[in-house]
């Protein structure tokens, strides 16, 4: 008997190792495939970078009434309202274009993380160290003390839930991720969990799970980011094994984003950087890093794209937030290795929104763009939200330009047709394309919009 297991142990021992010499090769193979990034290449294509200067974003409003660090933030689809969870135990639910307040809830547990709109707008979910995650229906009414009552409690995880987010389009189902490694599909009626990712099965994560992202092109697909300085990516009809493992980050990688054509995602991390990977090709495409002093590498804590994917959007915990061009990042002061990371040529962020005046005054925890494109909220320990808008020469690069840039690269043949197969780019970025006219109109609705917004701004508290 004791044979047979010290036998059993060195099989285990040998596989162990073959697969470990494998995983190796597999990644030296992948290096030199990517001889050259996305901004490298379109750099060598003589592609112009974005720019913008302060006045591009302006801070509309301020949002204030929470009494607590602000930890999460989410908009609704139809843009006009925001939800925001704090420390000081209560989610407030706020119409953004009045920064008045419609619901205050207080919740069960004081120690929230984490906050979500339903597609309809009709409730909100939140989770936190009670390792719950509460949905609340906005429609109920209050019981006797004022306070909405829990529509329905999803309890199963075994650690803190540090992230929700609904199915697109529908108010029944959604994901969380949680410190006990694991990702959660639940069934909203039932108050059951559907799926299990993770866990027990060896492709899942072998740390607390940090964030999630549904595709919005397919809502089967999602993508989860955790302490174990990895992505993965997930079907929620196979649980029992992620689809891919992402691997670059040298941190806890503490927010994910999916691009918004479906093919790709972003990635933020505890090593100061944002990653673009590709779904189909497990490829890393990009590298999105401002050079600190040498003890000072502060961690990325949310992201966002545009509409177009044109333009990422980073908070940092020493309350920066940075704009990046995610085609071709400007030249910057910066050049060599990131890590373990080789940088071909500087980099550069577009614009640095904490350096703004009535810029927030603390660690930025949460970001969001409205549905539309038009607004950014960001959410920092010094208990505001801030409500930023986009003024014209931004909303066109969000629509005109990024489409542009790739569809331009998408009509060379050969050699140029093969680097961006390579990187995915081939199906363009789901973004719209305009002619000439419609550019024109845009820019008039736009300067339009852009001085009505100006002029409520002032009126409005």
């Amino acid at each position: 008997m004791s044979s047979s297991v010290s036998e059993l142990k060195e099989r285990h021992a040998a596989a162990i190792e073959t697969v470990n010499s494998l995983r190796e090769r597999l990644k030296q193979k992948r290096q030199q495939l990517l001889d050259v990034d996305v901004a490298g290449y379109s750099r060598s294509q003589g592609r112009a970078p974005v720019s913008f200067g302060p006045t591009d974003l302006v801070c509309c409003r301020t949002l204030q009434g929470h009494a607590g660090k602000v930890y999460s933030l989410d908009w609704t689809s139809e843009r006009n309202r925001i939800v925001s969870a704090s420390q000081d135990g209560r989610l407030i639910v706020w119409n953004a274009l009045t920064s008045q307040k419609t619901h205050a809830i207080k919740l069960p547990c004081a120690w929230v993380m984490t906050c979500a709109f339903s597609p309809t707008g009709q409730s909100v979910a939140c989770g936190g160290l009670d390792s719950v995650c509460s949905i609340f229906n906005l429609n109920s009414p209050t019981d006797k003390d004022g306070n909405l009552p829990v529509s329905r409690m999803l309890s199963g995880h075994k650690g803190y839930v540090s992230c929700c987010q609904y199915v697109p389009d529908e108010d029944t189902h959604l994901i969380t991720s949680s410190g006990d490694q694991t990702c959660v599909l639940w069934d909203i009626t039932t108050g059951l969990r559907t799926s299990v990712f993770g866990g027990e099965f060896q492709s899942g994560h072998t740390a607390d799970v940090l964030s999630v992202s549904i595709s919005g092109s397919n809502s089967r697909m999602f993508v989860s980011g955790s302490c174990d300085s990895t992505a993965r990516l997930w079907d929620t009809r196979v649980a029992s094994r992620a689809v891919r493992t992402f691997h670059g980050h040298e941190g806890d990688v503490n927010t994910v984003k999916f691009f918004p054509d479906g093919n790709r995602f972003g990635t933020g991390s505890d090593d100061g950087t944002c990653r673009l990977f590709d779904i189909r090709t497990g490829h890393q495409l990009q590298v999105y890093y401002q050079q600190h002093g040498e003890n000072e590498i502060p961690h990325v804590t949310s992201i966002a794209f545009s509409i177009s994917g044109r333009l990422l959007f980073a908070g940092y915990s020493n309350g920066d937030c940075y704009v990046w061009d995610t085609l071709l990042a400007k030249v910057g002061h910066h050049s060599g290795r990131i890590g373990s990371y080789h940088l071909p040529f500087p980099l550069q962020v577009v614009l640095n929104l904490g350096s703004l005046q009535n810029s927030h005054e603390g660690r930025i925890t949460c970001l969001g763009l409205s549905a539309d494109g038009s607004a950014l909220c960001t959410g920092s320990w010094d208990t505001n939200l801030k409500e930023l808008i986009t003024v014209m020469k931004l909303k066109v690069c969000q629509y005109i330009s990024v489409d542009a840039q790739f569809d331009s690269l998408q009509n060379n043949a050969g050699v140029i047709q093969s680097k961006l197969a390579r990187f995915g780019l081939l199906e363009g970025t789901g973004g719209c394309s305009e002619s000439l006219g419609s550019e024109r109109l845009v820019n008039l609705l736009l300067n339009l919009r852009f001085w009505l917004t100006s002029f409520c701004c002032f009126l409005l508290p």
